[in-house]
């Protein structure tokens, strides 16, 4: 397959916030154009998108994976539902030998090793490291160890089911999975390679952190207590950001492989993993601090742009930070992104890649000379969608 990309760009303004904080609990940060930047890191507005496809019900949970240490219970409760008069110690047994037969490593945490009573049943073993498994991976590895439940260990003393089981973590992957990759030192033959690339948010202008001290009043304190109950104080900021994307459909269709259902077109799941994840990343909003400061906005702008050759960010624009004018910080980004936009196509002979274009209010209007403007993200996804669709269909 030809490669080919979707470059997904927004500008989001976020109030007073500590989106994504540093080991000391400030807001993260970034020098770029010789000035401090506020920064979202790439990971935590990746939590935020895999969060969001399952909390907006965007994609179905059987095209989802869970990554976690957990595998085994999670594996446990699979096999149990396959033979519900299995025990607990039985299915949990039967789970860590078949996570084993992957090559995966799994240990009882030193933590809870001597947590258990006496009588009490021992803790559940947890790999050694985060591990992303998609549903249908945890539903076929619960068939193989109910396969094998009459004798597990000598079940796996064959290479024969070993190779069954790897073969089983390393096909039908899920959405997830395909967009973000999963990595596992010790066998790397079943990593996957990530079909996106996230881009660490940045403001497009100069940012200094601020702190907020605060009070909390003793609700039972009577008049002659005087006084704060507690003290403290928080560090925020707040900014405009360029956020970035690039999806490689052709690496996303790679991935998906052997996940590609039967009864739908070739092309179908790719364009629906491909239109959750504009969805997502264009909506998500990372939840630090949100109870404290309540961030709950939308980007502006978004621009995507299906490309033929190899994906462009167009954070140069910002290199020299924006100053803020009547508009704010909003209309001078969106004022750069004009001028800076045609430029770097005509140069690189892309314009002809289309370009589909969602913003909010007067202050995004000079952007709508870049592309095909949509009413909604809804059409805008949809549209996006049906173009990855014709082209996945054209010949090679």
């Amino acid at each position: 397959m030809n490669r080919f990309f979707l470059d997904v760009h927004a500008l989001q303004t976020v109030p007073p916030s500590n989106l994504n904080r540093d080991d000391t609990g400030a807001p993260k940060t970034a020098v770029y154009g010789g000035v401090s930047r506020a920064r979202v890191s790439s990971q935590a507005w990746k939590r935020a998108i895999r969060t969001y496809f399952r909390d907006e019900h965007l994609l179905d949970p059987s095209e989802l994976g869970v990554r976690t240490k957990k595998v085994v219970e999670l594996l446990a409760a699979r096999i149990i539902v396959l033979d519900p008069v299995l025990g607990d110690a039985d299915a949990l047994r039967l789970a860590d030998e078949t996570i084993k037969a992957t090559g995966l490593k799994t240990e009882v945490p030193k933590r809870k090793a001597g947590q258990a009573k006496d009588g009490e049943p021992a803790p559940a073993p947890e790999s050694k490291y985060l591990v992303f498994l998609s549903a249908r991976q945890l539903d076929g590895l619960a068939r193989l160890a109910h396969e094998g439940a009459a004798d597990i260990a000598g079940f796996f003393k064959g290479k024969k089911n070993k190779d069954r089981a790897r073969e089983i973590a390393d096909s039908r992957h899920s959405v997830d999975i395909a967009l973000f990759g999963r990595m596992v030192a010790d066998i790397p033959d079943i990593n996957v390679d990530a079909a996106v690339q996230v881009a660490h948010a940045l403001s497009v202008h100069r940012v200094e952190t601020e702190s907020d001290y605060y009070t909390a009043v003793d609700d039972e304190n009577t008049e002659e207590e005087t006084g704060a109950g507690m003290i403290g104080t928080v560090d925020f900021n707040s900014a405009t950001l360029y956020r970035y994307a690039a999806l490689g459909i052709h690496q996303l269709a790679a991935n998906l492989g052997q996940g590609l259902r039967e009864d739908e077109p070739r092309t179908e799941p790719v364009r629906r993993a491909a239109e959750a994840f504009v969805h997502s990343f264009v909506a998500s909003l990372p939840t630090g601090k949100i109870n404290t400061f309540g961030h709950h906005t939308l980007p502006d702008a978004v621009l995507v742009t299906l490309r033929s050759s190899r994906p462009v960010s167009y954070v140069s624009a910002f290199e020299d930070p924006v100053r803020a004018d009547e508009g704010g910080h909003l209309r001078a980004a969106c004022g750069r992104l004009t001028a800076y936009v045609p430029d770097i196509e005509r140069a690189y002979s892309a314009e002809a890649d289309p370009t589909w274009i969602l913003r909010v209010g007067p202050n995004t209007r000079e952007l709508s000379t870049l592309g095909t403007e949509s009413d909604n993200l809804p059409a805008l996804v949809a549209a996006v969608g049906q173009a990855v669709a014709e082209r996945l269909e054209k010949p090679e």
